[in-house]
């Protein structure tokens, strides 16, 4: 096994996407992975729940933890952590990966859209983040893990997407908040965001005309592991972009990463 043998996982989301391939990565090594996430019926389109990745990661090599949680339910976030600390003895590494996405605008996004993008993104990483410090200034070698982007100063995606992109870069003032407040204390906290698209498989189903011209979301998992096995006094406060981060790790051929190395990639949004 490898760096991350019994090192204890939160993480929101992971029922698909992502977040199932930042699990799987993290199982390989004999993780102990609880996902907290809201799927834990079958989608009727998608194929995922948190029972179908928690099987997953058992057959990886890891250990799992299935938790059905809305992060919007204050004392069920809460007890999820603590339920995961109780199962596996403590809490190594919490990954914000759950997210609520709307690319429109100040008209096209009315106040009950602004109120679950805030809530699901920034109050949820926020305060998943309160509830897991307390056992994270415990472990050998702590991590917060956030996927959002570098804060932009230009106002093109402000102009753009106001009320995701206040949510997502909020996500990463809470990234840097951590680091800073926790850093004597060893808890490094990092955000990371991908060049490209990811092609999903709700990429697939609801813009499948896109689906080619991204990447597996194998990139964003193998970012994530060299991350979180950083040591935490010396790799906090960063907002990585997952190609940008692996060059400098050493990787140099990106084709693999590719659902079709003859396509043009697409660009990620929410990125200068």
């Amino acid at each position: 096994m490898g760096k991350l043998k019994d090192k204890v996982v939160f993480m929101t989301g992971g029922s698909r996407g992502i977040g199932r391939a930042i699990a799987l990565r993290f199982a390989q090594d004999g993780a102990r992975i609880a996902l907290a996430a809201k799927t834990s019926d079958p989608h009727p389109k998608l194929e995922g729940t948190i029972h179908s990745v928690a099987r997953e990661i058992e057959a990886a090599g890891g250990q799992a933890l299935p938790l059905q949680v809305d992060v919007r339910d204050e004392d069920a976030l809460r007890n999820a952590v603590e339920e995961t600390v109780e199962e596996f003895g403590g809490l190594d590494i919490l990954v914000n990966n759950a997210s609520a996405i709307s690319p429109t605008g100040l008209l096209g996004t009315p106040a009950s859209r602004f109120d679950l993008l805030q809530t699901i993104n920034l109050r949820g990483t926020y305060l998943c983040g309160q509830f897991a410090m307390p056992h994270l200034v415990k472990a050998e070698n702590p991590h917060i893990l956030t996927l959002s982007p570098p804060i932009s100063t230009q106002g093109t995606w402000y102009g753009r997407y106001l009320a995701y992109a206040i949510s997502k870069y909020g996500m990463t003032m809470c990234t840097l908040g951590f680091a800073e407040e926790f850093r004597e204390q060893g808890v490094a906290a990092n955000s990371l965001w991908p060049r490209t698209m990811i092609s999903t498989d709700a990429v697939r189903v609801y813009y499948p005309e896109d689906y080619a011209t991204g990447r597996k979301p194998d990139i964003m998992a193998d970012a994530a592991y060299a991350i979180v096995t950083k040591d935490s006094r010396k790799f906090s406060g960063n907002a990585v972009i997952d190609e940008d981060f692996l060059r400098q790790e050493g990787v140099t051929d990106f084709t693999h990463y590719a659902m079709d190395p003859s396509a043009e990639l697409a660009l990620d949004i929410l990125i200068d």
